[in-house]
């Protein structure tokens, strides 16, 4: 049962990209579609890392003992300064380790 689950997910992945990926199908997007489905990825990240980063045990932690979002608050001004996705990745999981 694992396997067909996985198997679904699969085939259902692939098809929802292939459907916009393939420049031979007719079907094309307005350019209003387009924009709105930019701002899927952003919301689709922040209902991610959210949760995890204000509610590390399950209720709101907003103080400096939090190592969730001392990290995040770092990764955020190492990336506004430094533009710079994979020295941003390395430095902010260094810190959070180190302070965790």
């Amino acid at each position: 049962m694992i396997w067909l689950t996985i198997a679904a997910m699969a085939l259902l992945v692939f098809a929802s990209r292939y459907v916009f990926l393939e420049p031979k199908l007719p079907l094309r997007l307005t350019a209003q579609t387009q924009k709105l489905l930019s701002y899927s990825s952003p919301a689709v990240l922040t209902a991610i890392w959210a949760p995890i980063v204000f509610l590390p045990d399950g209720e709101l932690m907003l103080s400096y003992k939090n190592p969730y979002l001392i990290a995040a608050l770092f990764a955020i001004l190492l990336a506004w300064r430094t533009k710079n996705v994979l020295l941003t990745a390395v430095l902010s999981m260094a810190l959070f380790f180190i302070i965790s």
